[in-house]
């Protein structure tokens, strides 16, 4: 017996040693809810899940397996299918997202069922998209979605994934957290899902282990801190901070809600789990301030941190804030735009540069504060440009809800057709109208073509066209 007990010891090391970084499972011993052999079992023997998370505002008909216990929209997959190459990924129809990611969502449920008049939202550190999305399908066209990212280069993919969400009250910035120091006050809630070391993405992502340390944990804790004492100035009175990241170190996490407890007075909020679910309940060691853990082969996810507080104190209102005027817009030119908008009249419509844009009109004022205070990207949906009384259309009019089919051709097509369209290759199909058209999938818009009488000029965005090989 005691032989059996010291080989199991060996196997256990020598799986231990072949696969994770030196130190990270004795940093993990006394977290909460943390099983060792369970933890290791989980990462050799078992692939990462394949889970999606369905488009409410697009239904279609989407071939899924088990529901996400804590998400409505999202499903596990069996097989992990080329998602490059199936058109509905394309128009938008779902998003691709690791299912514990997806408990944001019952989090945002639960605030909602305390919180029912129009919220807005901010998404921090938001590329490349996939909780904004999935904050964005929680929202109703009243409340507004601030999606910020940090990094300029990360910026286009989470504009894209937003684009193809269809929604029209969403902005997008790329702002340094200490920029939103400018307008205290004007958030009802914020998502921080931080910059971490990246632990609980071990199994999806094994080249992740590379670059952890405990000093790299420190260093994150340390840049969380000041990511959150940055944002808190913007969060309004009785709003909710959400906290939460892809590590299991609990520096970046328990220690984090008990600073901010303590530094800025945050009250937690505990938000109801079903234990069938897997998850860990946990309480900060200080101020015992909830939090979710998940760890494969507890949940069917990979790993994941989450915690919500509520603000009890003020920071003061947009005194800094005045406006300076309307835009003055050609009328003329502005019920040439209306044509292409469903219910026209619930928009505010605007031009940068060239283009025409909307967002529904009661974010214009917020539009206005953001404007002057921060750097954006994108704000509603772009419409396009007029030359002369023709709109030479833009693709994220193709893909917004705001559209209005009946003021343009639609082509449908095939999947082998789309998947040419979406190459920006010749399509093969027969002309049947002429000038700009949807081209369509099963329903989906994917974008514009201009139909000729002898060919199809293809207008998909080059940036983003299919580039690999089925």
């Amino acid at each position: 017996m005691n032989l059996q007990r010291k080989n199991l010891r060996k196997f256990e090391t020598d799986m231990d040693n072949y696969t994770f970084p030196a130190r990270f499972l004795e940093s993990l011993e006394h977290e909460p809810g943390f099983d060792r052999q369970n933890f290791v079992e989980a990462h050799q023997s078992e692939a990462a899940l394949t889970s999606i998370r369905i488009n409410p505002f697009k239904p279609a008909t989407i071939k899924t397996d088990e529901q996400v216990p804590w998400c409505a929209q999202g499903f596990y997959l069996n097989t992990r299918p080329s998602f490059t190459f199936d058109p509905l990924f394309h128009a938008g129809a779902y998003y691709v997202q690791e299912a514990s990611s997806m408990f944001i969502d019952h989090i945002m449920k639960t605030i909602r069922a305390e919180k029912d008049e129009p919220v807005k939202v901010l998404d921090l550190c938001a590329a490349p998209g996939g909780k904004s999305t999935l904050l964005n399908s929680a929202l109703a066209s009243s409340d507004l979605l601030v999606a910020n990212e940090i990094i300029k280069t990360r910026v286009p993919i989470l504009t894209d994934n937003l684009n193809r969400w269809g929604t029209s009250n969403v902005i997008v910035t790329n702002n340094d957290p200490k920029d939103f120091n400018s307008i205290h006050s004007f958030f009802d809630i914020v998502l921080v899902d931080a910059p971490c070391s990246g632990s609980g993405m071990f199994r999806k992502d094994p080249a992740a282990m590379n670059e952890w340390s405990e000093g790299n944990v420190n260093l994150c804790h340390q840049r969380q801190e000041r990511i959150l004492a940055d944002i808190y100035p913007a969060l309004k009175e009785d709003g909710y901070l959400i906290y939460s990241t892809c590590s299991y170190s609990h520096q970046e996490n328990e220690d984090i809600l008990d600073w901010l407890c303590t530094e800025f007075d945050l009250e937690s909020v505990r938000i109801p789990i079903y234990k069938e679910w897997g998850i860990v309940e946990t309480e900060s060691p200080v101020k015992k301030a909830w939090g979710y853990r998940f760890y494969p082969g507890k949940v069917k996810g990979e790993g994941l941190f989450a915690g919500c507080l509520r603000k009890k104190t003020s920071s003061g209102g947009l005194s800094n804030y005045k406006n300076n005027g309307q835009q003055k817009l050609p009328a003329k030119e502005m019920e040439l735009i209306k044509a292409y908008i469903n219910n026209a009249d619930d928009f505010y419509f605007f031009k940068v540069n060239d283009d025409w844009l909307a967002i529904n009109r009661e974010h214009k004022e917020s539009l206005n504060i953001l404007h002057r205070h921060l750097y954006i990207k994108k704000s509603g949906v772009r419409i396009g440009k007029l030359a002369g009384n023709d709109l030479i259309p833009d693709h994220e009019l193709a893909l917004s809800l705001a559209i209005n089919k009946d003021a343009v051709l639609s082509t449908p097509l095939n999947k082998e057709q789309a998947i040419q369209y979406l190459r920006r290759d010749n399509i093969d199909i027969t002309i049947t109208g002429k000038g700009w058209s949807l081209m369509t999938y099963e329903g989906h818009a994917l974008g514009w073509a201009k139909l000729l009488p002898n060919r199809i000029n293809n207008y998909y965005p080059k940036e983003i066209r299919i580039m690999t090989q089925q």
